[in-house]
């Protein structure tokens, strides 16, 4: 074969092997370019969201702004009322800007999908050309080396041809790799993604818990309605009474804990122990108020020296350590306030509020989850006390007498 001929066969090669790939590969190509235009137009609608959920994000601001202002007007019956619609008008909106969230993540997730399909059509499409490039210049393959040389016009030309090809090869291989690995962090991406919808849908539910939570608030706003009726006077009556006994049960529990202590590590009847964690009381691990939370309803009336935890009326409370029963306070009517008192080793002392049954007795021992009796706080059930949210367990933790988070001495598993 002369070199003007062996050009003709290279030039032949070549042009099989583009028009082939191109034969072949158009219908992806036509894939590729929809999927293109799918990309733009989730690019676009995510967009759309994020500005949406910035804007709701600014009423929540200007919500918390009016809550704050109302807190001044609190030791009154409209600023009270004010206050609680603003606790719920703000979850409302917090529940919106997470529905938008979860939106906005589903459609990244059908970017990320997109973005997928397309690398692997380009990944597709470069094994292809690579695969079609190798076939059509080893058509004759079948001939020795040796005939395959003699079509050269010297050794020089053969390699020099075979070098090339080559390089093609390795670019082409190179590029199937790098897509490859695009894909593969798309992949990862895409997973990412995932996991994060999973803590939006997580947080979702949090949201509506918290909404039925500050909807039972509505409950008892309407409950302050009736009691007040409707009346200034009548309510600065009730609020003046409600301090008072908050502060008889205040001054009940600190005294009742100095001597009950005092007496049971003189009778070296509370062993130190190393174990300095608490167990949860209820298996519920919802906090719907936190301790000296500085959005609390009701901070006019006392300080919120504990936690609040969900817990459905008539759950089984549970000793947290090992402890003394101080006091076990049992009421009949749902004005009357019930609670136990727990002392345990190392200055700590627990107190279970709103208990709808207590069923351990006072100077009684009792073991780390032994079951001293059950939840209450639904609004007027005996126990339950005035101003009650709704079901669940206010839960305190002293140590040496003084109130502390107890979210920072519970276990984070049973």
């Amino acid at each position: 074969m002369t070199k003007i001929s062996m050009k003709k066969y290279l030039l032949k090669t070549v042009l099989i092997t583009l028009g082939s790939c191109f034969f072949m590969l158009s219908p992806l190509a036509t894939k590729s370019v929809h999927a293109a235009s799918d990309v733009d137009t989730l690019n676009k609608e995510i967009q759309a969201k994020r500005q949406k959920i910035k804007n709701i994000e600014k009423q929540i601001a200007e919500r918390k702004s009016q809550i704050n202002s109302a807190k001044a007007a609190a030791n009154s019956l409209k600023g009270q009322i004010t206050i609680l619609d603003n606790h719920i008008t703000q979850v409302e909106l917090d529940v919106e800007a997470t529905s938008e969230k979860l939106e906005t993540l589903t459609l990244e997730i059908e970017l990320l999908e997109a973005e997928v399909e397309i690398l692997n059509e380009n990944i597709e499409r470069q094994k292809n050309i690579i695969g079609e490039f190798i076939r059509n210049i080893h058509t004759d393959g079948h001939k020795s080396m040796l005939e395959i040389i003699a079509l050269y016009d010297s050794f020089s030309d053969f390699y020099s041809q075979l070098q090339y090809l080559q390089t093609i090869e390795h670019d082409l291989s190179n590029t199937a790799k790098v897509l490859s690995a695009q894909k593969k962090d798309i992949v990862k991406k895409q997973t990412a993604a995932q996991e994060r919808k999973k803590s939006y849908l997580a947080l979702e539910q949090q949201l509506t818990q918290k909404k039925k939570d500050l909807g039972e608030q509505v409950y008892a706003k309407e409950d302050l309605y009736v009691e007040t009726k409707k009346s200034e006077k009548t309510y600065q009556t009730l609020l003046s009474s409600l301090k008072k006994e908050y502060q008889a049960v205040e001054n009940e529990i600190s005294s009742i804990e100095r001597e009950v202590r005092k007496r049971l590590e003189a009778q070296k009847k509370l062993q130190p122990t190393d174990n300095k964690k608490l167990s949860w009381p209820v298996p519920s691990r919802y906090v719907t108020a936190r301790f000296r939370d500085p959005t609390y309803p009701y901070r006019n009336v006392f300080e919120h020296n504990a936690i609040d935890i969900r817990a459905a009326h008539g759950t089984a409370l549970r000793a947290a350590s090992d402890g003394y029963v101080a006091r076990a306070r049992r009421c009949s009517t749902w004005r009357c306030y019930s609670y136990t008192m727990l002392i345990h080793a190392n200055g700590i002392s627990t107190v279970y509020g709103h208990m709808s049954k207590i069923v351990v007795a006072q100077d009684q021992f009792v073991k780390r989850g032994q079951i001293i009796g059950y939840s209450g706080g639904t609004p007027r059930t005996p126990g339950a006390g005035p101003f009650v949210t709704g079901a669940h367990l206010h839960f305190e933790v002293r140590k040496n007498g003084i109130p502390v988070n107890p979210i920072s001495y519970l276990v984070k598993d049973w």
